[in-house]
């Protein structure tokens, strides 16, 4: 595996442990930062198995899209597009006022997070 494909998995990792953090924490969660740092870590997991097989990633942050580039890569990947539009849409959404997550929409956001790990794991390059 190349530099730049290991920074992305090592940054997506680190928007992991981010959004378990400010979920976890006992003084002031911030449910905003779980929700951004989920999508964002399943972001960065797709673009760097894209980079691996020589694909430049778009700029964009949605998740349904990054999927559709995914199946000529990966033809296996089975991601729920349900959960795929939920994240995009609340990770993206809290980040500017107006909108704010709540202890729920947290938890529910890390749940599909770890699902959608789960099914990206085989693709995800190691080494």
């Amino acid at each position: 595996m190349n530099g730049t494909v290991r920074e992305w998995i090592d940054k997506a990792e680190g928007d992991y442990r981010t959004a378990r953090r400010e979920f976890e924490a006992v003084d002031s969660p911030s449910y905003d930062a779980t929700c951004f740092h989920a999508q964002q870590f399943v972001e960065k997991l797709m673009k760097a198995i894209m980079i691996h097989n020589k694909v430049v990633p778009p700029r964009i942050h949605n998740l349904a899209q990054f999927s559709g580039l995914l199946e000529p890569l990966c033809p296996e990947l089975d991601l729920a597009i349900e959960d795929l539009n939920h994240l995009t849409t609340l990770g993206m959404a809290v980040r500017y006022p107006g909108e704010s997550a709540d202890c729920n929409d947290a938890e529910e956001v890390l749940q599909i997070c770890d699902r959608l790990r789960d099914a990206l794991e085989p693709f995800i390059p190691r080494g």
